[in-house]
């Protein structure tokens, strides 16, 4: 039985025609048998093969039928044909208009030829038994009901579809959206990732290979100097490890016991270490707080640890040697300010402009992204007399 649906929904012109040729047969049959005595037989035959090609055309063009109909109504008018069965198509195309999703005048015209048609019927051929007025208007009413019933359903039944049409593409541009969003929410992830991963390997990198170049260059003139930087090379590499488990991590799921123990992130407790593991690799670094340390929100902890990072790592690339660098933290009541500066001979010019030239630059764009993501400013540029000056300022609220 479902196959029988479907294949009657697959195609409805054929249903159509099939039931117009039913109407076409009944009409015929009327014509010819049951009024043999009617008047203009080849007229009725003729109104009624034109009311069948309106019920088998209903859904193709339904506009076009309906002005069909509304002729064939006047023409029966003006000819005297009585009604006949070949009529029951007005009732069908007054309901397929009001429920196909037209044009309005489509609607309201089979609205108003629904309302007149049983009025115009009985002012053309009324009724010739003896009955009073209230009678007639009555019998009016009645017959124009069914009109009104078949223009009511077709019109509820187009707009509960564009209900439901708008519903569906509601539910289709939610489902856009939301894709968009988490593509937006996976680009910016593996953002923070590639930040971290671009601080976490340039900074450490660059220990481990100043480092293992001093080893090399005293390890036959002072053993002891060496032996301590291979174990800062090997207390550098441990921590690097570390963090890059912890950020891979983030990519895993369920994998959290192969991974091992994941290091919490750092904050601004450790800037000291790293100030002290840098001085250990060979730069002067002057260290000093201003204000009353207090706890400050993770991403700002994570931001300022960043940068510092980054700064220092900028410092032993680019500032040249016997370079010196100070880092400032100020705490105010509303931030927490950052000031790291060296006097070496800095970056060159394009390393801080427009994101760097031949994809240099990367570790300043990173600063910029961590400081607006947490609503700060930064200030990164040439130092006057020389040098390289990194300033930030990291509110202690996430922006509006």
């Amino acid at each position: 039985m479902q196959r029988l649906y479907d294949f009657l929904r697959r195609h409805p012109t054929g249903v159509d025609g099939f039931w117009a040729l039913v109407l076409l047969g009944f009409s015929l049959l009327w014509v010819g048998s049951a009024r043999p005595g009617v008047d203009h037989p080849v007229a009725y035959g003729v109104v009624a093969a034109l009311f069948s090609l309106v019920l088998a055309l209903r859904r193709r063009v339904p506009e076009k039928m309906l002005l069909l109909t509304v002729a064939l109504g006047l023409a029966q008018l003006a000819l005297g044909l009585e009604p006949f069965p070949a009529d029951f198509a007005m009732f069908v195309i007054v309901y397929t208009v009001a429920a196909h999703d037209g044009p309005r005048w489509a609607s309201r015209l089979a609205l108003a030829g629904g309302l007149s048609a049983a009025t115009l019927s009985q002012l053309r051929w009324p009724v010739e038994e003896p009955t009073s007025g209230a009678a007639r208007i009555f019998f009016t009413i009645i017959m124009t009901v069914p009109f009104v019933l078949a223009w009511v359903l077709g019109d509820s039944l187009r707009t509960r579809r564009a209900y439901f049409a708008q519903l569906e593409e509601r539910a289709s541009r939610l489902e856009r959206e939301r894709e968009a969003q988490a593509k937006v929410a996976v680009a910016a992830e593996r953002a923070r990732i590639a930040r971290e991963l671009h601080d976490v390997v340039a900074h450490n990198v660059s220990v481990m290979v100043v480092q293992a170049d001093g080893a090399a260059y005293v390890m036959d003139s002072s053993p002891e100097t060496a032996k301590q930087a291979l174990e800062t090379i090997s207390g550098t590499g441990r921590q690097a490890l570390a963090e890059m488990r912890r950020l891979l991590g983030i990519l895993r799921t369920g994998e959290h016991q192969e991974a091992g123990e994941y290091v919490p992130q750092p904050d601004v407790g450790q800037i000291e270490d790293l100030v002290e593991q840098v001085r250990g690799a060979g730069l002067t670094v002057d260290f000093a707080i201003e204000g009353s340390p207090r706890p400050l929100p993770s991403g700002v902890e994570l931001t300022a640890y960043r940068i510092v990072q980054e700064a220092l790592t900028n410092t032993r690339k680019h500032g040249g040697p016997d370079a010196g660098a100070s880092v400032r933290l100020v705490y105010f009541d509303d931030g927490l300010g950052l000031l790291v500066e060296d006097d070496g001979r800095g970056a060159p010019q394009e390393m801080y402009e427009d994101g760097g030239a031949d994809g240099r630059g990367h570790g300043l764009i990173g600063m910029r992204e961590r400081v607006g993501m947490v609503g700060g400013t930064l200030d990164a540029g040439p130092r006057p007399g020389g040098g390289f000056r990194i300033s930030a300022l990291l509110p202690l609220k996430p922006a509006h």
